[in-house]
């Protein structure tokens, strides 16, 4: 392909093809990035690898305070798989098939675990963990797509090969279940569950490691000093029920410092509830899901009370507003409980709720 820069100087490349609609849409795409003055940026991305780009994301992109350490985490096991694969090429020469390929690839793989004598198959990996690298792959061509060194991310033309059920879906709890689930829960994960479900506090970043003397009551506040982003170190205010759960909490925890003390260690925190939490949805004959969904759940209480979602935004200290996304079919199930609750006390009532008055 033959073109002008933006100073006039004429530029001869290969199109990297052989066919001549692929090529002439890389001759507009060329032409697109000259215009828009990222042809430098373009060109560095043609010779910028894979492992290149990775090991710069890993490293400035993926740390705190941009991601949580458990996120940096996941991140690095995505890439031991991702990296063998994609390495060696230049970022602008992966594809849309390049990365179905990988995944179907992936999809036909054995589970391998690391024994004393040797590696064991324990058979074909899940679609979710395929699905998790695919997300992180996702996560770093993005990056490079904002930084202009590729046109476009590949993934976003990607149709995940398998269904995964039940992914990052997150769960609405109704009034009714919290009633059901607190009458099962011991004292402390009771008061757990009004405190996330009236503040959106992050469990195991923002409430399990808190100390007494963060939480002021007299005032109605949380100080959470630590977060994990920048935009969750914030004052949290409190409602009269997350004041009278910390309240209650502060004659559980005793005389220590914490306000969750571990069992196990007398000077650390609790660091887990999963397995009281799964203990206590049994007893309650509820569903399992994530002790995590609090937070969700007080986020659609106020999203369905007529709260504007910018405001939203601020009380979960989000920076991105499009995390309402996940909120609205959880709205729709809040809506659903409403209109049987009226239906029943209409029944109570003794209406017929069948004909119109």
């Amino acid at each position: 392909m033959r073109y002008r820069d933006r100073d006039g100087t004429r530029r001869l490349e290969s199109t990297g093809t052989t066919d001549w609609q692929a090529a002439q849409t890389r001759l507009r795409e060329r032409l697109q990035a000259r215009d828009d003055n990222v042809l430098a940026f373009v060109r560095r991305g043609q010779q910028l690898t894979f492992n290149e780009w990775a090991d710069f994301f890993l490293e400035h992109y993926s740390q705190p305070p941009f991601r949580s350490r458990k996120t940096h985490a996941a991140n690095e096991n995505a890439l031991k798989q991702l990296e063998p694969v994609f390495g060696a090429q230049p970022l602008s020469a992966i594809g849309a098939e390049d990365v179905e390929e990988y995944l179907r690839g992936r999809l036909r793989q054995q589970k391998r675990v690391k024994t004393r004598t040797g590696y064991r198959e324990l058979g074909l990996l899940k679609p979710a963990t395929v699905h998790q690298e695919f997300r992180v792959l996702r996560r770093v061509l993005n990056v490079a797509v904002k930084k202009k060194f590729i046109a476009a991310n590949p993934c976003s033309s990607v149709e995940f090969p398998v269904t995964v059920r039940g992914l990052f879906r997150p769960h609405y709890m109704t009034w009714s279940e919290q009633q059901q689930i607190e009458f099962h829960a011991p004292p402390y994960l009771r008061n757990v569950i009004r405190i996330i479900t009236e503040t959106g506090l992050r469990v195991y970043k923002e409430l399990t490691p808190r100390r007494k003397d963060q939480v002021d009551l007299a005032n109605a506040v949380v100080k959470v000093a630590d977060s994990k982003t920048p935009e969750g170190v914030a004052d949290v205010p409190l409602t009269d029920v997350a004041v009278a759960a910390f309240r209650d909490q502060f004659s559980v925890a005793g005389p220590g410092p914490w306000l969750f003390p571990s069992n196990r260690n007398p000077r650390g925190h609790q660091t887990s509830f999963k397995k009281i939490w799964r203990k206590t949805l049994e007893r309650a004959d509820v569903s399992y899901f994530r002790i995590y969904d609090l937070r969700s759940t007080y986020a659609t209480r106020l999203s369905a009370g007529g709260v504007a979602d910018e405001w939203v935004t601020q009380l979960l200290r989000q920076s991105d507003a499009k995390v309402f996304k996940k909120y609205w079919q959880m709205k729709l199930t809040m809506k659903r409980e409403a209109l049987r609750s009226i239906n029943r006390q209409a029944g109570e009532e003794g209406f017929d709720t069948r004909r119109p008055n």
